[in-house]
This record gives C-alpha cells, sequence and structure tokens, in this order.
C-alpha cells in the first residue's frame, strides 16, 4: 500500500507558508522567466500576531474532524491511564527508593527526581508504541497529532532531568522553563513567527536597536559562558590546589586572576556576541571609574591590599595569626577580607587593609615553633633546686610539649611572699590552641608539687574590726 504524505489541518496551520518561485513563473511586470529572489519586508508585530490567530482558528477547527479528534481522545485516554499507573507504581518505587540508604547523594536526588516526574514517564512509555502501532496500522496523517505530542513530552521529560543536574534551584527553574518553551516552539515550527513578534518589540538608543528577542539572546549566551567559565574556574582551582609545588598564597592569587580573565573574557564576547558595541561604553565607564574612585576607597585598597598580600607572602591559609583581641588561624584569603576561626569556632572577617597598616602576630610564618611562658612561685623553705628539677620534669610529661626543644625553669625574683620562676617550654601546633596547653602544664604544675611536697604560698591576712560595740562595752560592766 502506498503511503500519503501527511497534509492535514495541523500541517498547513503550525507549518510556515513557503512559495517557491518556478522557472516558468510569471513576474510582476507580465514577463516570463526566472524569478529573482528579493529580500522579504520584516512583519510588522502585530500582523504575526493576526496571522498566528487565524492559524489557532483554523486549527481548532481542524481538530473536530474525526480522525484529529480520535488523536487527541487516544492522548487525553493514555494521559489518564498514565496517571492511574503512577498513582498504583508511584509509592512501591518510593518504598523501594528508602531502601537504598548506601546509594550516593546525586544517585538518591536523580531516584527523587524520577518519583517527581513519574506521570510524565509513564505517559510517553504509552504514548510512544502508540504512535509506531499506528504508523504501520494507517496513514501516517492520521497519528500525526499524536507523534507531535509524544516528541513535546519527551523532550520536557529529558529537559527535566537535565535541568536537575543544576545546583541553584532558581537557575534550574529558569533553564527548564526555558528550555520547554525552545522546544515547544521548534517542535510546532512556530520560530519565525515567535523570532518576528519577539523582535518586533524595541526601543531605539542612537544607533543601537534593543528588542526583547536581542535580550533573550543576550541572557542565554551570557548565561552559557559564565556557566562554562564557572565550570572551568572550578575545575582548575581544584588542580591548582592539588599541586603541592605552588605555595597556598600564590594558589589563592591564581585562582582569583582566573576568576577574573574567565568571567571578564566571557561578559566582552556574550556581549560582542549579540551586537553590543562596547566601544560606546568607554566615555560612560570612564565616568563612572572616576565617581567609583572617589566613593569606593576602602573597598579599592582593600583590593590592592588582598593582592599585596598575596604576592608578599606574609599571612597564608594555615596561619595563626593574632590581631588585637582575635587569635586564630586563617582559613581564607578574599579579595577584600580574611576569614579567621577562633577557637570557639566563630569567624572574624578581617578586611586587608587591616593586615597591611596594623601590627599581626604570625604564630607560624616562617615555621610552626611557639614558645610559651607560665609564671609561678613556691614558698621560701622550699629548695629552688628541687622547684625546678620538678617544674622541668612536669612541663616535659604534657604531650604537645616537644622534647627537641626541652623545657627550662629560671629564678625571675625574689618575692613578698615567694620565690619568682618562669617556666619556658615549645610547641610546633599552635592550631590546636595556646590556653589549653598552658592549662595542661599547669595542672602538671600542681600534681608534681604535691607529690614532692612543694608548697605555692598565697597571701594571708588577719582582719581586726575596730570601735567594736562590745569590746568598748567590757570596762563599763567592771
Amino acid at each position: 500500500m502506498a503511503t500519503r504524505s501527511p497534509n492535514t489541518i495541523w500541517d498547513r496551520t503550525i507549518a510556515p507558508t513557503q512559495v517557491q518561485a518556478t522557472p516558468n513563473a510569471t513576474t510582476e511586470s507580465g514577463t516570463v522567466g526566472a524569478a529573482t529572489p528579493q529580500a522579504a519586508p520584516v512583519p510588522a508585530p502585530e500582523d504575526v500576531a493576526l496571522d498566528l490567530f487565524d492559524q489557532l482558528t483554523v486549527f481548532v477547527q481542524g481538530l473536530m474532524r474525526p480522525w484529529n479528534a480520535y488523536q487527541v481522545a487516544i492522548a487525553v485516554g493514555l494521559a489518564l491511564a498514565a496517571w492511574l499507573i503512577a498513582k498504583w507504581l508511584a509509592p512501591k518505587y518510593h518504598g523501594w527508593l528508602r531502601g537504598r540508604e548506601n546509594w550516593p547523594k546525586w544517585r538518591m536526588r536523580f531516584g527523587v527526581m524520577l518519583h517527581r516526574r513519574m506521570k510524565l514517564i509513564v505517559f510517553v512509555a504509552l504514548i510512544w508504541p502508540t504512535v509506531w502501532i499506528m504508523r504501520e496500522a494507517t496513514w501516517p496523517s492520521r497519528s500525526y497529532l499524536l507523534s507531535i505530542i509524544a516528541e513535546l513530552a519527551l523532550a520536557w521529560l529529558v529537559i527535566a532531568i537535565l535541568a536537575r543536574f543544576i545546583a541553584n534551584a532558581f537557575v534550574r527553574g529558569v533553564v527548564r522553563t526555558a528550555g520547554w518553551v525552545w522546544v515547544t516552539v521548534n517542535i510546532l515550527n512556530l520560530q519565525d513567527e515567535t523570532i518576528s513578534i519577539l523582535d518586533g518589540f524595541a526601543i531605539n538608543t542612537g544607533n543601537m536597536r534593543l528588542s526583547i528577542w536581542m535580550v533573550i539572546q543576550a541572557i542565554a549566551i551570557l548565561g552559557a559562558l559564565v556557566f562554562a567559565a564557572r565550570f572551568l574556574t572550578q575545575s582548575s582551582a581544584a588542580r591548582i590546589r592539588k599541586n603541592e609545588d605552588i605555595s597556598p598564597s600564590m594558589q589563592v592569587l591564581i585562582v582569583k586572576i582566573l576568576q577574573l580573565v574567565l568571567f571578564g573574557a566571557a561578559i566582552f564576547i556574550g556581549l560582542r556576541a549579540v551586537g553590543v558595541d562596547l566601544t560606546g561604553l568607554a566615555v560612560l565607564s570612564g565616568a563612572i571609574g572616576v565617581g567609583l574612585g572617589f566613593g569606593l576607597q576602602k573597598v579599592v585598597s582593600n583590593l590592592v591590599s588582598g593582592v599585596i598580600i598575596l604576592l608578599d607572602k606574609s599571612i597564608k591559609p594555615g596561619d595563626v595569626i593574632s590581631l588585637g583581641d582575635t587569635f586564630g588561624w586563617i582559613e581564607q584569603l578574599g579579595a577584600r577580607y580574611v576569614s579567621v576561626v577562633t577557637r570557639d569556632g566563630k569567624e572574624y572577617l578581617i578586611p586587608n587593609e587591616d593586615l597591611i597598616t596594623g601590627q599581626v602576630v604570625n604564630w607560624s610564618h616562617t615555621n610552626a615553633f611557639v614558645r610559651l611562658d607560665i609564671y609561678f612561685g613556691t614558698a621560701y623553705g622550699d629548695d629552688p633546686h628541687l622547684v625546678r628539677k620538678v617544674a622541668i620534669k612536669a612541663a616535659a610529661s604534657v604531650d604537645r610539649v616537644l622534647s627537641f626543644r626541652p623545657p627550662v625553669c629560671h629564678i625571675v625574683g625574689f618575692g613578698d611572699s615567694s620565690v619568682d620562676y618562669i617556666l619556658r617550654f615549645w610547641i610546633d601546633d599552635p592550631t590546636g590552641g595556646l590556653t589549653n596547653i598552658r592549662g595542661n602544664v599547669y595542672l602538671a604544675l600542681w600534681d608534681a608539687f604535691q607529690e614532692n611536697g612543694i608548697s605555692i604560698p598565697f597571701p594571708q591576712r588577719e582582719v581586726r574590726h575596730l570601735n567594736d560595740p562590745r569590746k568598748v562595752a567590757e570596762p563599763e560592766q567592771r
């Protein structure tokens, strides 16, 4: 049986009408010959909208024809069947998915996405075999509407699955919606009409024409380029951080320069791709730069200070620093600030300018060795030689105190009620804290003094209450 090309109402209303010039076509001048191709004028948006409305009207009327109505009914029936099957299958699949606790996070999220799109998945699985069967059993035109619906459903499902890999919820929603609109327009063959309508709404600013279509193109191209720049930056930064031959400060500097170059190139190329003339923005950008120079002096100062810090390697991630009352280790070097995490979990964001102009104690600048001092006193009746030996032994017994740099103890003076000593010891892990190691050494001293009978004097005072009424009344009773 010979096949017949589809020539339905859908074809005539959706597909754009094309007129081909034949070699024997009669031209407007009345001569017969080859038609000369001429550039067609761009239709106005209102004309395109009216043409689309006419096509929609014809299409709705065409749905009343028997085979078109049959195809719509079949699609509605398949949608109802998909809803019933998904309602029965979804709880079983959800229970099976809950038992996969050992799955990786990405696989579990993919499984949850399939559970949410269960109705669409079942509908796609039902409609495509129906289309294939109808193509073999009857004329292709009698399954044309179903094939259009099947293509739309499959495209929407693929876009929903691919968009799930975008982490940001807002960006994922925008990309998913834009993808659905784009594939729908392409499958319905409405590209020219859509572009004509979007390009018709425009404003003219000097020599530049800005339309909705240009804005959409700019957003799409810039979004794709920025996404590519972000992906390249993250992958390159991961490799740079794994390179142990590069110092931590140089790693941060290279990553910052790479981000600046890639994102700047993405914006520049994206604007040029949509036809934006950047030379006209030179004067405006210069004026804005002068204004920002006066208004953002501190911001620029912090940016320059951050570059200086990265170049001179005065501080780097992991260093332990003290700045005023803040003591902690550097977690991150930013473009404007340095993140310092203290022992109590607080994270201070210190401007880069403060680290350049202020006095900073870097406990691990050239090396991680730190010497700590402890002051204490003992009674005059205790042997100072024994006190020194006991103190050195007690400090050496603490875990974090270095043995190859042994502790030392010296007499520093004779006080009013005690002999004063200083105990010095070394550690090589200041990130572990200083207060806790001092506390452990003090506790070891206390235990050692108790074992050896060494006493720690403390002031003892006798308080006498003058003009006591009881003492005044005693002579009168006698």
